[in-house]
């Protein structure tokens, strides 16, 4: 079971953009996916706080999805399933089998900033084809807007991630919004966070 300090930090305010954003239909079972789970701590909690979601945790690295498989077994979460290798920078098809217009929710924490944009273009493709109408993709993470970066150490981490690798760094919202657009989502909602993240909702048309 790997341990995330930063995932342990902003689960709750991540989880209360969830409940805000899906309150109106928890009469039903929805169906969500996670690209880029990481550890799994994101998935148990909102497994835990929303249980009228199944969830359906994936990550490119077999470490990964151990740590996943680790905490499902240690919380008993009945509604999580087994995790998934998925990347999101491949066509839909290659999704892990999902069909088209299956999920009700696509979420992606932190996965855009150390991604490149073959990654974010492959995103909002794969989640125009796999979300439901009226499905939410929502993004968390720290972005550029307008071409600009705020606050410093906001700009710091941009630095970082760059220097990691030159393809990652903070999206540009706008940049965002095009894509979104271009696979049949629109922007809804930006949600600010504490240390200068922000949840992005969009909503496949």
């Amino acid at each position: 079971m790997l341990l995330s300090p930063q995932a342990e930090r902003n689960w709750e305010g991540l989880c209360s953009v969830l409940e805000d954003v899906l309150e109106a239909q928890s009469h039903r079972q929805l169906f969500a996916l996670e690209l880029g789970s990481g550890t799994g701590q994101h998935v148990i909690r909102f497994a835990q706080k929303l249980p009228f979601v199944t969830w359906q945790p994936s990550d490119v690295t077999e470490e990964s999805q151990n740590s996943i498989k680790a905490y499902i077994a240690a919380t008993h979460a009945k509604t999580v399933l087994q995790p998934v290798h998925l990347d999101a920078s491949e066509p839909w098809e290659k999704w892990a089998g999902l069909p088209r217009s299956s999920c009700d929710v696509v979420i992606a924490i932190n996965l855009l900033q150390y991604s490149s944009f073959k990654t974010a273009q492959g995103l909002f493709s794969g989640a125009g084809q796999i979300l439901k109408q009226n499905g939410l993709l929502i993004t968390y993470g720290a972005y550029a807007i307008n071409g600009i970066i705020t606050p410093s150490c906001n700009e710091q981490l941009d630095e970082e991630l760059r220097k990691l690798n030159p393809e990652w760094g903070l999206p540009d919202i706008d940049v965002l919004r095009q894509l979104a657009y271009g696979s049949g989502l629109r922007m809804e909602r930006m949600v600010e966070m504490e240390e200068y993240y922000k949840s992005l909702i969009f909503r496949r048309l």
